[in-house]
């Protein structure tokens, strides 16, 4: 039986029940559906449910409106998979986490149409996610921001009040999302805000191998305030939720220009808090409750017991070895409301880490329920231009919603097949079968690094000069892979593409997931095809290079045309911040160099 989150309790019977034609799993109450509002039989949970099919009907029991919408999604998997007649049978089944969700980043070079997001709640909500936040940063249509966003396409606000309304309706809690602190890059890039930022000129990374740009909002500039005030009051009205996630992760630039000084005196980790504190005030008088991302109060340990108490922390962490359990004890011991925050580990791997990625989650899940987190929220970030689809990260999407239901339970043969059913609508079960195992392939290249694949960053390295942070490592990769395992890894992406091409989807939404899935492996391929061409330079065989090169110029330019076509169909504005490296890897094979 194909379910997912799988429950934590079912009992199979002898018989069956065929639902009347004129029932919809979606009513309320109908004809051979019996609902009941009690306590006495259902799993002590606001959430707790109990589903029986019997030969002459179907009984629904819950405590509250959260139980009776988790039966329905259940049942409609039931609907999926056996058609009117139902297997009886009886189910009984409650959350591990009350809130889990889903943050899709919308800020990196895609921002989704609103149908896009509308498909993405319809499905969610069938796997009992009930929040989905998309992370903003420059992208929500402020009107007296429209130079900043205008290039890279913006939520406008009657579609974020489209999307609240029907996310109400599926029992999914839209949160706000804008970061108010780090990761304001393109806002500060504005001459009218400059002055707002911490720093106004790129600086060397600790590291030395890459320039980060100004990001931070001096927290001691007279203007600080007053702007943020302006994208609260034009952005917040337009959600129901109690909730709002001021960011505030990665503040780099802290400490570094305009509060050098007064970090001087009062320490970083003290003025952070200060300003944070400022912006829980802020969202208090707007009648919110305030998360923020943890990794900054995390540095500085002995603060977090000041933290507002009602102000939730948001524990992330993206690696398979991640210390979720270390950090969410110091949330959990100072009294301070969290969620455990993993990721679906696609960005910088334009077909995923899916071995990375299931551990992450894993790990999260585990941690969150030992030490009492109110929340699991699985990350889907775009870094390096966004050119990962949503149709990588949905076996990831998937699995994080099965884990933040039931943490012990998570079984990849079902979840393929509840996918094909349930979200690919592909009865060959080909699209998931390839997707998912795509997710794998960078593992013939025999090399491991935090938060990418050569697979993803090899094609969307960026110019040298520009000294950019994301996809930095992508034109050192050949260097290290021999070719041998290079060859292995595009038999691999070949097989799961001719294996894509024999799927029959049959909605409109599956075939563009599969559509998606085949552009992802055909640019993962062309990483692996410019490390053979980059060999072939360094090693001075001037003609294989050459005749190389000419065949990837071929394949980028096809590949630009069809994701340029593709691009509308799902998404706002241009791809011009998405896929700009599919140009520069055609300059370096027409320049013979990459340097």
């Amino acid at each position: 039986m194909n379910l997912l989150p799988t429950p934590r309790s079912l009992q199979r019977r002898p018989g069956s029940f065929l639902l009347p034609k004129s029932v919809g799993v979606q009513a309320s109450a109908c004809p051979g559906i019996t609902l009941k509002r009690e306590l006495q039989q259902t799993p002590n949970h606001p959430e707790g449910y109990t589903l029986t099919i019997f030969q002459g009907g179907i009984e629904i029991a819950f405590r509250e409106d959260g139980g009776l919408r988790a039966a329905k999604a259940t049942l409609r998997q039931l609907f999926r998979e056996y058609g009117r007649k139902l297997p009886c049978l009886k189910i009984r089944d409650w959350p591990d986490f009350a809130r889990r969700g889903v943050m899709l980043d919308i800020s990196r070079g895609r921002v989704p149409k609103l149908e896009t997001l509308l498909d993405l709640a319809e499905k969610l909500a069938d796997f009992k996610i009930n929040e989905l936040q998309l992370y903003t940063e420059h992208t929500f249509a402020y009107k007296k921001h429209k130079s900043v966003w205008q290039s890279w396409g913006a939520l406008t606000a009657r579609e974020i009040q489209i999307l609240d309304k029907r996310c109400r309706e599926l029992g999914i809690d839209l949160v706000p999302n804008q970061n108010s602190f780090g990761h304001l890059r393109y806002f500060l890039e504005d001459p009218k805000l400059k002055k707002l930022g911490e720093l106004s000129e790129p600086f060397l990374s600790e590291t030395k191998d890459f320039l980060r740009r100004p990001t931070t909002l001096a927290p001691n500039h007279p203007g600080t305030l007053p702007f943020l005030h302006g994208l609260y009051d034009e952005l917040l009205p337009n959600f129901s939720s109690e909730f709002f996630n001021i960011g505030g992760d990665e503040t780099w630039d802290l400490g570094k220009g305009q509060s050098k000084k007064l970090c001087a005196a009062k320490g970083k980790g003290r003025v952070y808090l200060d300003f944070l504190k400022q912006l829980h005030r802020e969202v208090k008088a707007r009648d919110r409750k305030m998360m923020f991302w943890g990794d900054i109060i995390l540095k500085h340990p002995e603060l977090i017991r000041e933290l507002p108490k009602n102000a939730i922390a948001l524990n992330w962490g993206y690696e398979a070895d991640h210390p979720f359990a270390k950090e969410a004890a110091q949330f959990a011991k100072a009294k301070i409301p969290f969620y455990i925050c993993p990721g679906t580990s696609t960005w910088q791997t334009l077909v995923g880490k899916h071995d990375n990625a299931l551990a992450n989650l894993r790990a999260a899940a585990k941690a969150g329920k030992k030490f009492g987190a109110m929340g699991f929220l699985n990350t889907d970030w775009g870094d390096g231009g966004h050119p990962q689809p949503l149709a990588v990260s949905w076996p990831l999407f998937a699995a994080g919603a099965a884990l933040a239901w039931n943490a012990k339970s998570l079984d990849e043969k079902t979840l393929a097949k509840v996918l094909s059913r349930d979200v690919f609508d592909d009865a060959t079960g080909k699209v998931a079968a390839a997707g998912f195992k795509l997710g794998f392939a960078h593992q013939k290249l025999g090399v491991k690094a935090v938060n990418e694949t050569p697979l993803g960053t090899v094609l969307a390295a960026p110019k040298p000069a520009e000294r950019e942070l994301f996809c930095r490592n992508g034109l050192k990769w050949f260097a290290k892979i021999p070719k041998r395992k290079i060859l292995a890894a595009v038999k691999e992406i070949q097989k799961q593409r001719a294996a894509l091409l024999r799927s029959k989807p049959e909605s409109a939404s599956g075939k563009m997931l599969m559509q998606e899935l085949d552009l992802a492996a055909r640019m993962a391929e062309q990483s692996c095809r410019f490390m053979l061409w980059q060999q072939r330079v360094a090693a001075g065989k001037k003609t294989e290079a050459q005749k190389l090169a000419q065949q990837g110029i071929r394949e980028l330019q096809k590949l630009e045309k069809d994701f340029n076509a593709y691009w509308p169909q799902c998404n706002k504005a241009t791809p011009k911040h998405c896929t700009p490296f599919l140009r520069w890897r055609m300059d370096d094979y027409r320049r013979g160099d990459w340097s």
